[in-house]
């Protein structure tokens, strides 16, 4: 697999493209990219390593995470799939922009299909595993790639910290459960890439986080 990771918008969100290195098929992980410069760029990354983009995944669905969904599938044809639990800030997108003071957007557009704990997302070599981790958002997912040992784990959890959960339908308690059964589950030598800020390790927070110290 090969990694390649933009911080795009106000919020500097993770985007990640992984790529099949055999095919240069490719993965877009939580499409942040909001503005005229950072979608250039994006494009240009895509066509100056010849990626083939086939397949297009949310961890959830906060506007800053989803900035690039329409210009990805009106440029290069791919829907995105998410939790279903997570429509309703599909649903008040334009709402949700106001009220966080963001520079208005596009209309979201709805996802081309739903995934959920359990599923198994292939791609050439790639082999992702669908972690439902509800509590920063209802709709909370992660992606597992045993054979990569790396974990794509959107706002859940953030190095040294945790996602927030006093935004609109988050909760504690639920967030922490989802971290104690899916995620501290995972090998400890799990590379853990986060939604926002730098790379970790099950290891890591295990020893380090305060949020995780005492599960």
């Amino acid at each position: 697999m090969r990694l390649k990771t933009f911080v795009f918008n106000q919020l500097q969100v993770n985007t990640y493209l992984l790529t099949d290195e055999a095919t240069n098929d490719t993965i877009v992980i939580d499409p942040g990219c909001q503005s005229k410069d950072e979608r250039n760029r994006f494009a240009q990354y895509v066509e100056e390593n010849h990626l083939n983009l086939c397949k297009l995944l949310n961890t959830h669905l906060h506007f800053d995470h989803v900035y690039g969904n329409r210009f990805i599938q009106e440029k290069y044809g791919i829907g995105a799939y998410g939790a279903k639990e997570d429509n309703f800030f599909l649903n008040h997108y334009q709402d949700l922009l106001v009220l966080f003071g963001m520079p208005m957007d596009d209309d979201a557009l709805p996802l081309q299909g739903y995934i959920k704990d359990g599923d198994i997302i292939t791609l050439g070599s790639l082999e992702l595993h669908v972690l439902a981790v509800p509590g920063h958002s209802p709709g909370g997912l992660a992606f597992y790639l045993p054979k990569e040992e790396c974990v794509f784990v959107g706002d859940t959890i953030l190095q040294g910290g945790i996602g927030r959960t006093d935004l609109h339908r988050g909760n504690y308690e639920t967030l922490i459960n989802s971290i104690k059964t899916k995620l501290l589950t995972l090998p400890d030598n799990t590379a853990i890439y986060s939604g926002h800020g730098c790379p970790s390790t099950i290891k890591f927070e295990k020893e380090n986080n305060p949020f995780l110290r005492a599960l």
